[in-house]
């Protein structure tokens, strides 16, 4: 399976900052030494054409220059550097060639599954980000996709973003308001940051203190009624570790289990309908920095087991 990473993605932050940095470079080690399946690709720089599939030129400017309002960057919640700069570029690299790999666009064969070790910038919009997102990943992902796609399809690509992190997907919901073609499902904290949300093809609020049980039966719910709606040729799904009980954030009550099973119900619905996916990591805060991680371990322990099954359909088939 195919998973992409860069150092960039480990920035340099003042002390005390409560964004957790560190999380990306454990589990790419871990991944490393412990699911050697995962092959650990280089995440490129998104191009400012690629982000510009999304984003406004004066805000790519105002990233790439430094010259973005002090506003922006406050909501943002990371000061201004190069290498921050660097960072939301490549983030957004990461899932591009998840994207790509997951759909076989290269070789003509589908991955199936493919993933970013960083990514799920969802509150990103087309002007300004926040909340420790600077470019979307997802939504320019999406966007590249169907234009490659096009290239050599006559049908057009539907793209879901299944978005599971705790936080809504505000940045998202807004970029693709009036698309169609593509379907923002978000399953988030209704109490939860962002205060302000933004409309979602379809938003799932839940409460604080929500269970294993109530939360997988609301995705269950939430499958069904996107099936109805929506034929997706692509999902993009967002797994984040923030539901989980330890999140210090997160105000939800799932347990390791639980996540696990959200995870295994995505991919198997995507799995049952030969849908590729690739999955990004977006939020995870927990208390100790080892629950996050091990949140994560699973959701990538999933993703692999379903990658084999893709990788066992395509080896039948020669």
């Amino acid at each position: 399976m195919q998973a992409f990473y860069a150092d960039q993605f480990v920035l340099p932050l003042p002390e005390g900052h409560r964004f957790p940095m560190g999380k990306y470079r454990l589990l790419r080690d871990w991944l490393a030494q412990s699911l050697p399946q995962v092959r650990l690709g280089v995440a490129p720089a998104a191009t400012d054409g690629e982000l510009a599939l999304c984003h406004s030129p004066a805000y790519i400017h105002g990233i790439a220059t430094g010259s973005v309002a002090p506003a922006i960057l406050r909501e943002i919640g990371f000061p201004w550097s190069e290498a921050m700069a660097e960072r939301a570029r490549r983030s957004v690299g990461a899932s591009l060639e998840a994207a790509r790999a997951s759909l076989g666009a290269a070789t003509g064969r589908p991955e199936g599954v493919a993933a970013n070790l960083a990514g799920g910038t969802h509150h990103s919009y087309a002007d300004k980000g926040g909340g420790f997102c600077v470019f979307n990943d997802f939504a320019v992902a999406a966007r590249l996709m169907q234009a490659e796609w096009a290239r050599r399809h006559t049908a057009p690509l539907q793209v879901a973003i299944i978005d599971l992190d705790v936080h809504q997907g505000n940045g998202t919901a807004s970029i693709f308001k009036n698309d169609p073609s593509v379907f923002t499902l978000s399953m988030h904290g209704a109490k939860n940051f962002p205060f302000r949300k933004e409309a979602s093809d379809l938003d799932v609020d839940l409460p604080d203190g929500c269970q294993d049980e109530e939360y997988l039966q609301a995705l269950e719910h939430a499958l069904q009624e996107m099936e109805q709606r929506f034929a997706p040729g692509l999902v993009l799904y967002l797994a984040g570790a923030d539901p989980h009980e330890g999140d210090r954030l997160g105000r939800l009550k799932l347990s390791y289990d639980g996540l696990e099973a959200r995870d295994r119900r995505v991919m198997d619905w995507c799995w049952q309908r030969r849908i590729p996916l690739a999955f990004a990591m977006g939020g995870g805060y927990g208390s100790e920095i080892g629950t996050t991680l091990r949140v994560q371990q699973g959701t990538y322990r999933v993703g692999l087991e379903y990658w084999m099954r893709w990788q066992s359909l395509a080896n039948a088939m020669l």
